[in-house]
């Protein structure tokens, strides 16, 4: 009995640590090293960007910004987008950040087209990039998802709806100086309270001199001296800080963003919607223009949006008329403003209530209840997970620049969606357990082995990867 447990308790040895340590070789050959299965929502996505001929269109757009055959090569534009697009699709709001992920993740590294014995690009080559590369060339790479949607049956453009949101600007707000003095806030309370009579004021007594004073946040008398384009605005939440106003057109049959435009946050929306509700217009009609089939041309509005969808901060007699004049149809949400009288505008009158009576019908009313579901919702998912609601980027062009190519992302996942249900890789990694949890709960209902159960599960989850990797749209 003794020997058996003393052959039983010496059958393995314990391993140590220092028995393992080795000196690595100087050379390791490419075949040795690790291998990543990779991710089954990037796979199916690089199979449509390769079916589409992605990496071709972007690298004949973006031929002048790079040298013939001098000096050493560049940032390939085909890996430069895919990686501003893993910071949607990760939630990544900095470009260090996406350099890390990337060089963490094998399957990113399969996903942006990174060989395993190549180094990941840094932060800083990532923003040299996108500073080298003009404004227009990220709308460019916009448009080419767009042209991807409208193929795959996913953009029709009769009807569009129109919002905005606040983002947090790049500066902080006790950075700011005044326009005239180049003072800033402290040194010009200080001389205020002063001026009033305290010659050395506490921090108390400045906070109660500041808190009389009116005005005492405009824009025209305050700006940041390295964001000068960032304004002084109420945040979604409540908070007072420097931000930018993005504002955004979705397609309100299929849910795609089809226009982003970039103002001032001091702006109010009366002022910037013509603006995006014309942008909508041209990216709709560029896109029959340059359809390949007439299906194309058949299923998207040709001379683009015929109906405008907004919110409450939007209706004004000036904006109201002037989209009825341009051929619109306005389903503008009103405020409870009560009785108004215009006897000298009657064009501007007839406009309300004209507005007036389409979100009274049965189809006002059911688009202005789609607001939450195909308008609104972007606003969490776009900005809020997609990592834009806070900015780590300076100036109006850099902005723009990662705006536009995180919506071409949206739109893309929206595309994976329609595929197999998920837009985003997060969103598909937690489709798996769920699966695997129902399955696991209806098999014990009838007191199936838990071996058994054990085995259905692992062939669900082979099954479902294996449909996700060869799934033809």
């Amino acid at each position: 009995m003794t020997s058996r447990r003393f052959y039983r308790l010496t059958i393995m040895a314990m391993g140590r640590r220092n028995k393992r340590v080795w000196q690595e070789g100087l050379w390791t050959p490419t075949a040795a090293l690790p291998v990543s299965a990779g991710h089954p929502f990037y796979q199916r996505l690089n199979q449509i960007l390769d079916e589409k001929k992605f990496d071709e269109y972007v690298e004949t757009i973006c031929e002048d910004f790079y040298a013939g055959e001098v000096g050493r090569p560049g940032l390939s534009p085909g890996i430069y987008f895919r990686l501003l697009m893993v910071g949607y699709f990760e939630g990544i709001d900095s470009e260090r950040g996406i350099a890390w992920r990337a060089s963490d993740s094998l399957s990113i590294r399969s996903f942006v087209r990174i060989a395993l014995d190549e180094s990941v690009p840094d932060h800083s080559t990532i923003s040299r990039t996108r500073r080298l590369m003009d404004v227009e060339t990220h709308p460019a790479v916009f448009q080419w998802v767009l042209q991807v949607l409208a193929e795959k049956k996913l953009l029709e453009g009769t009807t569009v709806g129109v919002d905005a949101t606040t983002l947090g600007a790049n500066a902080a707000l006790r950075s700011i100086v005044r326009r005239d003095t180049g003072e800033r806030y402290e040194e010009f309370l200080t001389r205020l309270a002063k001026e009033s009579g305290i010659e050395r004021p506490t921090r108390e007594q400045l906070a109660k001199l500041d808190r009389k004073r009116p005005k005492k946040g405009s824009n025209d008398d305050w700006t940041h001296p390295h964001v000068p384009d960032a304004r002084i605005t109420k945040m979604k939440d409540g908070r007072t800080h420097l931000a930018h106003k993005a504002e955004h057109a979705v397609d309100m049959e299929t849910g795609a963003i089809v226009a982003v435009t970039l103002h001032g946050a001091d702006i109010g929306d009366t002022a910037t919607i013509p603006e995006t509700v014309a942008e909508a217009g041209e990216r709709i009609t560029t896109v029959v223009a340059d359809a390949d089939n007439d299906e194309v041309g058949k299923q998207v509005s040709a001379d683009g949006p015929r109906k405008v969808v907004t919110d409450k901060g939007y209706p004004s007699r000036a904006v109201v008329s002037e989209l009825i004049e341009w051929g619109l149809r306005t389903y503008c949400l009103e405020p409870n403003r009560g009785r108004q009288r215009c006897p000298e505008q009657a064009r501007e009158q007839q406009a309300v209530y004209a507005n007036r009576r389409h979100i009274r019908g049965e189809r006002g009313r059911r688009l202005l209840r789609q607001r939450g579901e195909k308008l609104e919702r972007w606003n969490q998912h776009w900005y809020d997970r997609g990592g834009m609601r806070r900015l780590h980027l300076r100036g109006r062009e850099n902005i723009l620049k990662r705006l536009v190519v995180h919506s071409g992302a949206a739109n893309l996942g929206l595309l994976m969606r329609k595929l197999f249900g998920k837009g985003t890789p997060r969103g598909l990694a937690t489709t798996l357990p769920a699966i695997i949890s129902a399955a696991r709960a209806s098999i014990r209902l009838w007191s199936v082995p838990a071996t058994l159960v054990r085995r259905i599960s692992d062939s669900i989850v082979r099954l479902k990867s294996a449909q996700m990797i060869t799934f033809v749209a």
